[in-house]
């Protein structure tokens, strides 16, 4: 049977163009507050583990920092490089970075956690190429009832459909932005002086069918989800899907409110 990480990385390599259509402006909009979290400043050495397209190492090295953007998708790394062609991006895997202990001070992981096989042995990673007195901080989404669009698709799904399909077991989605879990984590893995906070972002999109087709062609797991469901009903998933996107139209498009969670540690610099 395909492992989590195999099916992961096989939906990655195909939903690249999808990706950057429609998810990175807003997945960007966390970037600022994520290089705050990590007091990135000039000679910062950052790690920007799960890099995508590159869009937190890029702004990263536009405040002065020495960045290397990681992931183990080589077709999202290819669209990092033609984006930010004089960044250093290389193919790795979150849980097993091939770099020596102590090498960065901070390290970013935006809207990473959820697709790793193991996170916290990615947290773990984060933790031992952290300089002492280096910060880690991730991103995640919080529950469906506060990200809106995941509970305009899951909400459809649990009336005309199915969640229970046969998908590789993974982690739970909204796992972390539950704030006592990402701290537990946080504490667990060695890191000190956690914290949690949240953010309000909005998804601008032109219409409520683009915004099914970013769920059905540009996510990993939400995406073969839909496509798993019987076709009679998916026609009425995708009704639905439609109809309580509509909800959110605005100018002439959508503004979904969709709040992300912030969670940071620090990497104590002396015994204790």
């Amino acid at each position: 049977m395909t492992s989590f990480r195999e099916f992961e990385h096989g939906r990655w390599q195909e939903a690249v163009e999808t990706y950057a259509g429609f998810w990175a402006d807003l997945t960007r909009q966390a970037v600022a507050p994520l290089l705050d979290a990590l007091r990135v400043a000039p000679e910062t050495r950052l790690l920007d583990v799960s890099c995508g397209t590159g869009h937190v190492a890029a702004a990263a090295a536009s405040e002065g920092a020495s960045v290397v953007g990681v992931d183990f998708s080589s077709e999202m790394l290819s669209r990092a490089r033609t984006l930010h062609p004089t960044l250093d991006f290389r193919l790795g895997d979150a849980e097993d970075l091939d770099f020596p202990d102590g090498s960065f001070d901070a390290v970013a992981i935006n809207f990473g956690m959820l697709h790793f096989q193991h996170p916290e042995r990615a947290l773990a990673q984060a933790f031992r190429v952290l300089r002492p007195g280096g910060r880690a901080a991730f991103t995640v989404w919080a529950a469906p009832d506060q990200s809106r669009a995941f509970e305009v698709v899951y909400g459809s799904i649990r009336d005309y459909g199915t969640l229970e399909v046969p998908l590789p077991p993974g982690p739970p989605f909204f796992r972390f932005g539950a704030p006592e879990e990402s701290r537990r984590v946080l504490l667990a893995t060695g890191f000190r002086i956690p914290r949690v906070e949240s953010l309000r972002l909005t998804w601008r999109l032109p219409s409520a069918a683009v915004l099914l087709r970013a769920f059905e062609e540009g996510t990993a797991r939400t995406g073969p989800t839909l496509l798993a469901q019987r076709p009679e009903d998916l026609v009425r998933i995708r009704t639905a899907i439609l109809e309580r996107a509509s909800a959110y139209e605005s100018g002439g498009g959508l503004e979904v409110p969709m709040v992300a969670v912030l969670c940071r540690g620090r990497k104590e610099s002396g015994p204790g």
